[in-house]
């Protein structure tokens, strides 16, 4: 909670850090670092109030991430204010920095791998500008998390995404190779329901 932008940035990676290798050391005071994340981020502040603490942003966009897929259910509090903070970021890309745009797509995802019953009714509102997004992160782990909430919220709520199939298509048509056989299956289970649909 420093007042200096490079304080808080180096604090969020560092709480992003401890999520990935030992969450267990966070979850005394987990509530209190959500919140921190959650606000501390700048998510809430305008595009170019935003553009001048992007790196605080960005750190705190992928530490959420990061303790969502450790915490699972126990982020559920903050999701509908995480997604708010990040469909601006997604719908503004192209005057935003390439990181935060990747980190807050994936971060979406996980929220959303999480806690699909939150995210999926509110589908409709990002689905366009999240799968452009999501087409351009490079094959790895956090696009596979990010896919995975993609699949969770396509099994929650099919027809929300109805209108921007053109662009989850493009999205899923951006990987080289998915690793993951049972996230393979996932999207193509997904890609069969919405075939079934047209037929």
């Amino acid at each position: 909670m420093d007042d200096a932008p490079d304080v808080r940035q180096s604090a969020f990676a560092l709480l992003g850090d401890l999520a990935r290798v030992c969450p267990i050391h966070l979850h005394p005071r987990l509530s209190e670092f959500l919140d921190v994340a959650d606000g501390g981020g700048n998510f809430l502040q305008s595009i170019p109030k935003l553009k001048e603490t992007i790196s605080v942003a960005n750190n705190a966009c992928w530490a959420i991430g990061e303790l969502a897929v450790k915490v699972r259910q126990e982020i559920s509090p903050i999701v509908m204010t995480v997604i708010s903070c990040l469909i601006p970021i997604l719908q503004h890309a192209e005057e935003l920095n390439k990181s935060l745009i990747e980190n807050s797509a994936t971060t979406l995802g996980r929220v959303a791998w999480v806690c699909p019953e939150v995210v999926s009714p509110h589908m409709e509102h990002f689905m366009q500008s999240w799968c452009i997004a999501l087409s351009m992160i490079r094959d790895d782990i956090e696009k596979e998390d990010a896919f995975r909430g993609l699949c969770a919220m396509v099994r929650a709520n099919a027809s929300g995404a109805l209108s921007s199939l053109v662009f989850m298509c493009k999205a899923i048509a951006s990987w080289h190779e998915i690793r993951s056989e049972e996230l393979h299956n996932e999207v193509c289970q997904v890609l069969h329901g919405y075939k079934q649909l047209q037929n």
